[in-house]
Formats: structure tokens, C-alpha cells, sequence
């Protein structure tokens, strides 16, 4: 279990971790899954102690910006290559098997640089009308993120799928059920009283949803860097649903 942790933090972010005991082999990352949402609470907590800290320095929009920097630097921009990537191969009218190329090549299009640049500025934008008390969002939108990452890791596979095909291949009923405590909690948390949570809860399955279909129609299944995407785009809408509650 403490393999499966490191192995979900050392993928997921940059934060320094101990040794693995031994080598990952096929699957293990998909059954490392179960510890995701918690790897997300704690970039979210991290996150959120560094806004607290910078709106102590600076005004909201630069203290936000370095936050949305920070964020970028601890995943290793993993997820933001992912969003890139299927900015290139999903948004231009292109055959599908030109869209699955797409996936495979390093470089990065017109399209893949506008998807990164609006998703980084609504982000920043975002955070920076968060309430100063209000870091809850935070905190949580990493937990909600990585959880639809292990939902959407179980839908059918394009025919390139790459990293998606072994994160899928370990994911069994009980690695989902063991990721799905911490959603749960955030969803007992909204059905109590939260209704911002709750709808930043129903907003991200939502956006989740809508991806995953663009994906199957488009690249005929998921994939890895669209996985990255879900990520990225879930994490948007938990802010803007908190962004929008926010005092004028």
C-alpha cells in the first residue's frame, strides 16, 4: 500500500518521495489510483496555504498568478500536456486517424497553445476572485479532478490509448471504491448544507461527461493525455462554481 502511494505521488506531482521497494509493473499505476483523490487533498492543502501566504505579500491577481504557477510546477505540468495535446487532435476538423496521430507527436499546434493559454488565464482569473477566508476551493478541486481521472480511466480505450491502457488495466472495483471515500465525503459535505460544493461537485461530473463523449466520438475512447484534460477542465469549474459565489 505505501508503494501505491508513493507511486501516485511521484506521478502526479513533483513532491519529493522515498524509493520506490520495487519496480511498477504493468497495472500498478491503474491500482494506485485508490490513493489519487488523497494525492489531490494534499496538492490542494499545499495550494491552498500558499494563497493564504501570498495574499499576505501581494495583490489577489499577482498572488494568484504564483498560485497558478506553483500548481503547474508541483504536477509537472503533466496535466497541462495532456489538455495541449487534445487541444490539437479533438478541436480542428480532422479524420480520426490524423486526430490519433496528433496525440503521438511532441510538438504543439495553434490549437493546443490556445487551449493552454485560456485554461491558465480562467484559472488565474479564478483564484484571484476567490474570497480571501475562502481556500476551500482550493483544496478541493485537485481531490474532485484526479477522482474523475480514476472514473474516466475505466471507459472504453481509443485505439491509442498509450499510458491510458495500463492505468486502466489495473483499476478494479475495490481500487475505485477506496478512491471514491474522499468524493463521497464532499458529497455527504454538499447534501449537509454546502450547496456551493454541491454544484461544484455536479458541474465537474458534468464537464467530465461532456469530455469523455467528445473523446468517443472524436478519437473513438479515452486515452491518457485526455485523462490530463478531464483533470484540468474539472479543476476549472470547481473554481469558477466558488469563483461565482463570491462577494462582488
Amino acid at each position: 500500500m505505501l508503494d501505491r502511494l508513493i507511486l501516485a505521488l511521484s506521478f502526479l506531482t513533483r513532491i519529493p518521495t522515498p524509493a520506490l521497494v520495487r519496480t511498477p509493473g504493468a497495472g500498478d499505476l491503474g491500482r494506485s489510483a485508490a490513493w489519487f483523490p488523497l494525492v489531490g487533498l494534499i496538492l490542494g492543502g499545499f495550494l491552498a496555504g500558499a494563497l493564504y501566504g501570498l495574499r499576505q505579500i501581494f495583490d489577489p491577481w499577482l498572488a494568484a498568478t504564483v498560485t497558478v504557477a506553483l500548481w503547474a510546477v508541483l504536477t509537472g505540468g503533466l496535466h497541462l500536456d495532456g489538455l495541449a495535446d487534445c487541444g490539437d487532435a479533438l478541436l480542428p476538423a480532422l479524420p480520426r486517424e490524423r486526430r490519433l496521430q496528433i496525440l503521438t507527436d511532441p510538438r504543439l499546434g495553434t490549437f493546443g497553445v490556445l487551449t493552454l493559454v485560456l485554461l491558465v488565464l480562467l484559472k488565474i482569473a479564478a483564484v484571484a476572485a476567490l474570497p480571501a477566508t475562502g481556500l476551500v476551493p482550493l483544496a478541493i478541486a485537485p481531490v474532485i479532478g484526479r477522482w474523475l481521472a480514476v472514473v474516466a480511466g475505466k471507459l472504453p480505450l481509443a485505439k491509442n490509448a498509450g499510458l491510458g491502457e495500463d492505468f486502466a488495466a489495473g483499476l478494479t472495483p475495490g481500487v475505485i471504491a477506496a478512491a471514491a471515500l474522499l468524493p463521497v465525503g464532499l458529497l455527504a459535505l454538499g447534501i449537509l448544507g454546502d450547496l456551493t460544493v454541491l454544484a461544484a461537485l455536479l458541474l465537474a461530473h458534468l464537464v467530465a461527461l461532456a469530455g469523455a463523449a467528445l473523446s468517443r466520438d472524436r478519437l473513438g475512447g479515452m486515452g491518457g493525455d485526455m485523462l490530463g484534460a478531464i483533470i484540468e477542465v474539472s479543476e476549472l469549474s470547481v473554481l469558477l462554481v466558488f469563483a461565482a459565489q463570491a462577494p462582488g
